[in-house]
């Protein structure tokens, strides 16, 4: 397939540069991913699963995504909503009890500004947040925390949609309102916190989208504006691990079909969604309906079988 040389210089310079953190070793470690839908469907985690087994087999890694649609880390929610969203200060104990991560990772930001401008009061509540999930994490004894910023939300799909003035919500999203996506990435960029490090996602997936629209006006990584497509996963995925200094190798996100092919994949992502959906449901959760399972002994044994599957494809 012809690339473009001019994408593929950007998009390897993004991923070697979208990124204030320090590095981060995840081998022979316990390591979650928490956040809202896009951490709730997970692809992205699959992707960075799939290039550390593929890369270093002599490795092992232990990754678990408890992401949950609608999930804020500030705990606020539109008056229209269809329920309260949930807050992530609901279930956190239980998910660092439960889990017992060493590294934490956190996607948050796109739920939070519940689809308004900008007001000092949502921005604090997201501060807030954030800050009492760090204090949290580290009680619990979680040795690193990296904290992902918010994927851009994209108007352009969507623009019949999106509103300048009126009721702000998720019916009708403020049309600009990656400004607020964009003020919570500075506001992350800027954190200096022991034990705490940043990967910029926004501002990463806004330059490839716009790098893309110099010959395609109306191309975009999210067809509904908030949730990126595979491209958009995989180009989350090697920013994330450039930025905690993983290396990999490189192919550019339009050509994720390659990796979608690949029956490592296939079984890594098999893998990562049924301990994903096994995991979630056991912490328990309140999204309308209470949701709380008893165990998660028989899908550990599953993904068990699994990755010994994966053992084989990777020792080949």
């Amino acid at each position: 397939m012809k690339t473009n040389f001019g994408l593929l210089v950007l998009s390897l310079f993004l991923v070697f540069t979208g990124c204030s953190s320090n590095a981060v070793d995840l081998k022979n470690k316990r390591v979650v991913f928490i956040g809202d839908s896009i951490t709730h469907g997970g692809r992205y985690v699959s992707y960075i699963e799939y290039y550390l087994q593929k890369n270093n087999p002599e490795n092992m890694y232990d990754i678990i995504s408890v992401g949950l649609g609608s999930e804020t880390v500030s705990g606020l929610s539109e008056k229209d909503h269809p329920f309260p969203r949930p807050c992530v200060h609901t279930r956190l104990e239980n998910i660092l009890k439960e889990t017992k991560p060493e590294i934490l990772f956190a996607c948050y930001g796109m739920n939070d500004g519940i689809y308004h401008p900008q007001s000092p009061e949502r921005f604090k509540a997201y501060k807030d947040g954030y800050a009492d999930l760090i204090d949290k994490a580290k009680a619990h004894g979680v040795k690193q925390i990296v904290l992902l910023t918010p994927p851009p939300y994209d108007s352009v799909p969507i623009r019949k949609k999106t509103i300048e003035k009126g009721e702000f919500g998720y019916k009708t999203p403020y049309v600009n309102y990656n400004d607020v996506l964009s003020d919570y990435a500075k506001y992350l960029l800027s954190m200096d916190v022991a034990g705490v490090s940043v990967v910029d996602l926004n501002s990463t997936l806004v330059s490839y989208v716009n790098e893309k629209r110099k010959t395609d006006p109306q191309f975009t990584l999210s067809r509904d504006g908030i949730h990126p497509g595979n491209e958009g996963h995989l180009l989350m995925a090697q920013t994330v691990l450039k930025g905690i200094g993983c290396e990999f190798n490189f192919i550019p996100p339009s050509e994720v079909g390659q990796i979608d092919k690949d029956s490592f994949f296939a079984l890594v992502n098999k893998k990562r969604s049924k301990r994903s959906n096994a995991w979630l449901n056991y912490i328990g959760y309140t999204r309308g309906k209470v949701v709380k399972t008893d165990s998660v002994t028989k899908t550990e044994e599953e993904v068990k079988d699994l990755q010994k599957q994966i053992d084989k494809l990777r020792k080949k």
